[in-house]
């Protein structure tokens, strides 16, 4: 007789098992539900060995058991969530520099990811500071035991240089989110997943081009780690583009306090006027809301006389008008580390090392759109 049908499944001879247990995921993945009696014979097993599978997925928090047969988990569900919290094995920090702009959605997709993985985030808020990165990486591996960190430091200096090289260090693996190391610190254990800004800065150039400017800008605050990456997609750009990088604005308006903003904000468009330039690019698009609040006060048209995009769309759509913006998929940077973190505590030191880089995307608003410009056939013909 088969010892499937009778006996309990031996250790030795378990792999059937678990693709068998996988192909009843399947089933439910694809239908929703499974009977034991329809199942059973699509498998040619007996029913007796798929109610015993049923028991063990359920027992994992990956089913629930109805009459005759089991369907997906439900939250009504109490027995599977309290079977999915138990199997909870390992627990994942996750430090960010801040809990109120960017980085909320960027946790929310890790939790979810986290829940679906079983695993547990244990989250705390830092600062832009290497060293206040490192002081809270310290006390979740004192105090709570983490099997590994997901993180975005200061990199910035030899603090943040040498903070790379201590995570690297790290007995437990490490993924960056919305970082990379750069190629000159010792990082090859580091993994990463991060928004491709550039492709997003290029992708916001193209359209102010398309929409008929000849003279884009740059609007930009150094102080912050995405703005390297926009200035260099936006230097790209103008370069595909052939439009002259010399006499570009290009202006940055780090550790502007709000008395000195409304005086830079007057040299940006007196730089604008001097040079012809008829659209900007801002990072972020808090600045982007406040630049176009300065353009309306200063009698300029937005987008008349001035388009505008904007870079993170936090807040974009509240301006008046709203405004068009690059948006980072924040959410699946944060799912997408949960879920390297999660293969590599699976598989250990024989996966490769993933590096991953996310396209964001254009949300095109009032604020870039349907000025007259120069007709598309024109635009188009002159970009060949």
């Amino acid at each position: 007789m088969s010892p499937d049908r009778t006996n309990p499944e031996p250790a030795g001879k378990s792999l059937f098992s678990l693709q068998r247990r996988e192909r009843l995921m399947e089933e439910l993945r694809a239908h929703g539900a499974i009977t034991v009696r329809d199942i059973a014979a699509k498998l040619g097993v007996s029913e007796l060995t798929i109610r015993r599978d049923v028991n063990i997925l359920a027992d994992e928090g990956l089913v629930s058991r109805v009459h005759g047969g089991a369907t997906l988990p439900s939250a009504l569900d109490k027995t599977t969530a309290a079977a999915r919290q138990a199997a909870r094995s390992y627990s994942i920090g996750m430090v960010v520099p801040s809990l109120d702009y960017y980085w909320p959605q960027v946790i929310s997709g890790a939790r979810a990811e986290a829940d679906q993985q079983n695993l547990r985030i244990l989250v705390r808020g830092s600062a832009y500071d290497a060293t206040d990165n490192r002081r809270h990486v310290q006390a979740l591996l004192d105090t709570q035991n983490i099997d590994g960190l997901i993180m975005a430091p200061d990199m910035t200096g030899e603090q943040g240089q040498e903070l790379l090289r201590w995570l690297n260090a790290l007995p437990i693996p490490v993924v960056l989110a919305e970082r990379r190391a750069p190629a000159d610190t010792p990082a090859h254990r580091l993994e990463w997943v991060a928004t491709d800004h550039a492709f997003g800065a290029g992708m916001a150039v193209r359209h102010l081009w398309q929409e008929g400017h000849r003279r884009i800008g740059c609007l930009t605050d150094s102080s912050s780690p995405t703005s390297p990456h926009v200035v260099r997609g936006w230097r790209q750009a103008l370069a595909a583009l052939k439009i002259p990088l010399d006499g570009s604005v290009h202006e940055d308006s780090a550790k502007q306090e709000n008395g000195e903003r409304s005086t830079h904000f007057d040299h940006v468009l007196d730089l604008c006027s001097r040079t012809g330039t008829s659209a900007m690019l801002v990072h972020s698009d808090t600045q982007a809301v406040a630049f176009v609040q300065h353009c309306g006060d200063r009698g300029v048209s937005v987008p008349g006389e001035m388009a505008i995009v904007g870079y993170d769309d936090e807040v974009a759509y509240l301006a008046e008008p709203a405004i068009s913006a690059v948006r980072p998929p924040k959410q699946y940077v944060g799912k997408v580390a949960v879920q390297l973190m999660a293969a590599r505590l699976a598989e250990g030191r024989m996966r490769p090392v993933h590096r991953i880089d996310l396209n964001p995307e254009l949300i095109l608003r009032e604020s870039s759109v349907g000025a007259p410009r120069l007709a598309a056939a024109s635009v188009l013909q002159e970009s060949l």
